[in-house]
Order: C-alpha cells, then sequence, then structure tokens
C-alpha cells in the first residue's frame, strides 16, 4: 500500500500546510504564526488586536481604517475629515503573496429559519451579536429599520412590526400624534409621511357651552365640569379655564389662591387687598400706610379698643399677679413661686430689670429679684462675698463667721424641710443638692474639716451628714494593714 502523507490544512496566506506547533486560529482558518499578520501595515497580530474580514487578517487600526466608518469626526483627531481606506499601505506590500483563499461572504451563510440573524438570516456568532427582543442580531445589522442608525441597548426600541427603530422613528411611527407631540413644544406633528393619514382636526368647545343644573356646575361660568379640566376649590369643581381671580383675572394654581367669604377665588395679593387687615404695616412696603380707599373715621371706628393697663381687671384674691393684683391672661402669663405674672410685672422688686426664668430669685419676702439684687439682700456677707473681694458689712458688727454660728437669723423652716446643717430655709439662688437633702451654699462643707465640697468630692456619709474624701475615707473607710497614709501602714484610728 503506497504511502500517503496527512492532510494538514493549508495557510490562506502562502498556501503551505501548517502544523501544530506554529499554528494561529482566526476566522475558522489556521495560519502561520510569521503569517499571522495585517494585510496592509504587516504588522504582527495576536488575539488582541487581531480582526477578519472575508478571508484576510488585519489590525485594529487598519481594519476601522479600510472598513469603518469615515466622514466627519471618524478620523484620527477630533474634527477631522479623514476619508483614507489605507491605499497607500498597499503599495509597499505590492510583492508579498496575498491571500488566496476563497471564503464565502457572512450572509450567504444563512442559518435555519427563525435561528439566525432576523434581519439578513445569517448565522450569528457570539463575538458579534447584540441582543434585542430575544434574539440575536449581528453588529452589522443592529441597526434602525428606517433611518439605518446604528443602535445600542440605549437609543433601541423594539416596534410591533417585530423590528428595531431608533427613538425618533419609533415615534414617528408608532408614537402619539397631534398637538404637543412635535418635535418642538406646541407643534402640529401627525406625521404624515409615516402612515398617510392627513393631520387630525382639532375642535375648540366652549365649557359654557353645555350648561349644568343649577349648583352643579363651575361656580364662575355654570357650565359642566370634566374630569379631564377640573380643579378644586372650597369642595366645588372648577374649568381650569375658569380657575382665575375674580380682579386681576391671573389664573390660580393651589399655591396662590385664597377662597373668599363671596364663595369666589382670588390670588392672594387681591384677597389681602379686599378682604384682609388695613393699617399701618399691612402694605405691600414696611411702614406704608395702606387703608385702600378708607376714611380715617372709617378706620378709627374699626380699629379694636386696647388698654394697655393690666391692673383694670381685677382678679379675685390670691389668684391674680402677685404684685398689681390684675387678671393675667395666657398669652402675657409667668411664672414664679408657683403663682402667674403679667410680663410687664415680671422684673426685679428692687431695679426693676426685666426678668426670665434664668435670672429670676425668689425671695423670702414672696417677691422676685434679680441675682445682683437677691445676693445683697438675702446672700452672706463678709470678707469675700461682695461684688470685688473686699471687706463689705451692711452693719457696724463683725462680719467674720465661724462654724458654730448660725448663717441665717429668722424663724427656721418646718422639720425636714430647711437646710440639714442650720435648720434654715433653703432659697433657689443658694441650694445645693446632695443625697441627703438641700443645704445652703455656706453650709455645704465637711463636717469634720469644714472644707468646702461640690459634686466632685462629695461624700454622703450614714448619719445625715456630709464629708470630704479623705474625712469620710477616715471615719467609715476600711482600716488596716494598707489602708493608712502610707502603703504598709497599721492605721486603726
Amino acid at each position: 500500500m503506497p504511502f500517503k502523507p496527512a492532510d494538514n490544512p493549508k495557510c490562506p496566506k502562502c498556501g503551505k500546510s501548517v502544523y501544530a506547533a506554529e499554528e494561529r486560529v482566526a476566522g475558522g482558518l489556521k495560519w502561520h504564526k510569521m503569517c499571522f499578520k495585517c494585510g496592509l501595515c504587516q504588522k504582527l497580530l495576536d488575539s488582541t488586536n487581531c480582526t477578519e474580514h472575508e478571508g484576510e487578517l488585519y489590525c485594529k487600526n487598519c481594519h476601522a481604517r479600510k472598513f469603518g466608518p469615515k466622514g466627519y469626526g471618524f478620523g484620527g483627531g477630533a474634527g477631522c475629515l479623514s476619508m483614507d481606506t489605507g491605499d497607500h499601505l498597499k503599495g509597499e506590500n505590492a510583492g508579498v503573496r496575498t491571500n488566496g483563499a476563497c471564503l464565502e461572504p457572512r450572509m450567504i451563510a444563512k442559518a435555519p429559519p427563525g435561528e439566525g440573524c432576523p434581519r439578513c438570516g445569517g448565522y450569528v456568532y457570539a463575538a458579534e451579536q447584540m441582543l434585542a427582543r430575544g434574539t440575536a442580531w449581528h453588529k452589522e445589522c443592529f441597526k434602525c429599520g428606517d433611518c439605518h442608525k446604528r443602535l445600542d441597548s440605549t437609543n433601541c426600541c423594539e416596534g410591533p412590526d417585530k423590528d428595531i427603530y431608533c427613538k425618533v422613528c419609533y415615534g414617528k411611527k408608532f408614537g402619539p400624534k397631534g398637538y404637543g407631540y412635535g418635535k418642538g413644544a406646541g407643534v402640529l406633528q401627525s406625521d404624515p409621511y409615516a402612515n398617510g393619514d392627513q393631520a387630525p382636526k382639532t375642535t375648540v368647545i366652549d365649557t359654557a357651552a353645555i350648561q349644568a343644573p343649577p349648583g352643579k356646575g363651575c361656580p364662575r361660568c355654570g357650565g359642566v365640569v370634566y374630569a379631564a379640566e377640573q380643579v378644586l376649590a372650597k369642595g366645588r369643581e372648577w374649568h381650569r379655564k375658569c380657575f382665575k381671580c375674580h380682579d386681576c383675572t391671573k389664573t390660580l394654581d393651589s399655591i396662590i389662591a385664597c377662597d373668599g367669604p363671596d364663595n369666589d377665588v382670588y390670588c392672594k395679593t387681591c384677597y389681602g387687598k379686599k378682604w384682609g387687615p388695613h393699617g399701618y404695616g399691612f402694605a405691600c412696603g414696611s411702614g406704608f400706610l395702606q387703608t385702600d380707599g378708607l376714611s380715617e373715621e372709617e378706620i378709627s371706628a374699626n380699629r379694636p379698643y386696647y388698654n394697655p393697663d393690666t391692673t383694670s381687671i381685677k382678679a379675685p384674691k390670691g389668684q391674680g399677679c402677685p404684685r398689681c393684683g390684675g387678671m393675667v391672661f395666657a398669652a402675657e402669663q409667668q411664672l414664679a413661686k408657683g403663682t402667674m405674672w403679667h410680663k410687664k410685672c415680671f422684673n426685679c422688686a428692687e431695679c426693676h430689670r426685666p426678668l426670665d426664668s434664668m435670672l429670676a430669685c425668689d425671695g423670702p419676702d414672696k417677691e422676685i429679684h434679680c441675682r445682683s439684687c437677691y445676693a445683697k439682700l438675702f446672700g452672706p456677707r463678709g470678707f469675700g462675698y461682695g461684688h470685688a473681694p473686699t471687706l463689705v458689712s451692711t452693719n457696724s458688727d463683725p462680719t467674720v463667721t465661724y462654724t458654730e454660728q448660725l448663717p441665717f437669723t429668722g424663724q427656721k423652716a418646718a422639720k425636714g424641710q430647711g437646710c440639714p446643717r442650720c435648720g434654715f430655709p433653703v432659697y433657689a439662688a443658694e441650694q445645693m443638692h446632695s443625697k441627703n437633702g438641700t443645704w445652703h451654699r455656706r453650709c455645704f462643707s465637711c463636717a469634720d474639716c469644714h472644707r468646702s465640697l461640690d459634686s466632685t468630692n462629695l461624700n454622703d456619709g450614714p448619719n445625715g451628714e456630709i464629708y470630704c474624701r479623705g474625712c469620710y475615707g477616715r471615719n467609715y473607710g476600711p482600716k488596716g494593714v494598707g489602708f493608712g497614709l502610707g502603703a504598709g501602714t497599721l492605721t486603726m484610728a
């Protein structure tokens, strides 16, 4: 039996056999490694920049130059007019053997009915498919059915005729037509060249021609109000064209419409002029006297009477303002010591300074004072208690105080209600709080060393007194080795 060599595939460029160790695959054909180059610029290719067209190989630049779109904007630079097809590169390769392989065009390789590209019927491979209407299209066939503009997923519209269109052509062919649906606002676009129909006729109907039963139609014209044109105000239906100001005929909406007492609607300006308040400060400009045609006598007659004297309306004894005895109404009440004061009476009894909840101090004389006057009248006296570190005394007696002296004179508070140390009443401006009760500021000191205390070093003792940390630990803290003044000291004090 004679020897028969293996039938190896032929390289489309040189026509010689291609073996497995040197083959390159593109377009369903096998090429030599050195033949796998661009047909125009002879640049060696690989799988990332190889483009096959009718049995010839090209790099991406040469393929775009030869077969890509041309014209304004498709050149090498933005705004460049380029019609280059690569003809100047052919002269350099005149002596080079070109591809002799003959392949059938892609459009001839038909697919079975219903399986190929809906436009050309050819096979669609994964590298070039575009999806629309659940089917795969060639990238070259994926264009508008009317203007042949190339499409993508953002501007593709699927028509009812199983074709694809750009948004503009889809709107012309299948979109709504008539007044307002043209290319510009307010244009009558019926697209007679798309379907051959005549432009629709628009008939303007007077809304007042169809009269409604009394009390059921538009309050202004009396016509029937249909759903497409109704506007609601005061629980009634108005025509959109009738919903305007009664005086200036300005078109209204829900923001500026005001229902007048005459069952009509007005804009805010006309409503203010007709029904709003009149007088100083109510005009369009600040401080302008706007009476809208009223005389001075009419203004004076309509002006409400106001008596600023709060003591004119006396309240029952014990229920009115503690200072003037007048009735205190909600708009002017101020609270202090559990009673209501007039806002104009809520001032210091000494300096008459206006007070608020931060400055008011309730004195033992059932009056209210500012903090300065309260301190002068009821606060502690002596060295360090004046406005400056000066020794201040209200009488000739020495003001140096000792811990065994009482801070105040007078009647003591009820048992359990005064200061736990001295027993006298504690007022708001000088109170200090602890677990055992409310103390005077000057009494708020350690029971042993008389050191002044605050919330950071306060300790409540089990005997009802307060201590600093050192004295509390000395009296009630643990004792023994390690608990003395020094580490390892035995203290049983």
